[in-house]
């Protein structure tokens, strides 16, 4: 079967003209190459996330990028890449915004700042199973030190 995918996509490409489907296609493509050999292929995933994006303008495929962007160049670059809610307010409910935020957050150290972020994931997650995973993940961040400025105010603020 990933022979006749992987034939099919060849076929497709060779037309000439590279469309949405197509891309979507060789980054599917791409993500099982990665698995089925170990050779971290990002910098091509990051190729192809940037077509997609110029044809899609697509926040979800924005966020995608960001995280291949991590894997090839690390959390810092991936935050700098990932779309920011002010230019597209969809994001703000939209939850692997949150928890993809959150994970890049983690790894630059940004444990108060991931915290949040995860919490917002985890309130918009409806299946169980990703709001038990979200936790988890949550759980595994150092204790969240409070803001200074909530401290000033103490306990009734």
């Amino acid at each position: 079967m990933m022979r006749e995918a992987e034939a099919l996509l060849q076929r497709a490409g060779a037309m000439g003209s590279i469309g949405r489907y197509q891309l979507e296609a060789a980054l599917q493509s791409a993500h099982v190459y990665r698995c089925r050999t170990g050779h971290a292929n990002w910098a091509e995933v990051v190729q192809l996330y940037d077509a997609l994006y110029q044809l899609s303008g697509s926040p979800v495929v924005a966020i995608n990028r960001a995280l291949a962007i991590a894997e090839c160049h690390g959390a810092q670059a991936g935050l700098r890449a990932m779309p920011e809610i002010e230019r597209d307010a969809r994001l703000a409910e939209y939850q692997p915004y949150w928890a993809a935020r959150a994970e890049l957050l983690a790894r630059v150290g940004s444990h108060q700042e991931a915290h949040r972020a995860y919490e917002i994931a985890i309130g918009l997650e409806r299946d169980p199973a990703v709001r038990t995973f979200l936790q988890r993940r949550l759980a595994c961040l150092p204790a969240a030190v409070p803001n200074t400025a909530d401290a000033r105010l103490g306990p009734s603020a």
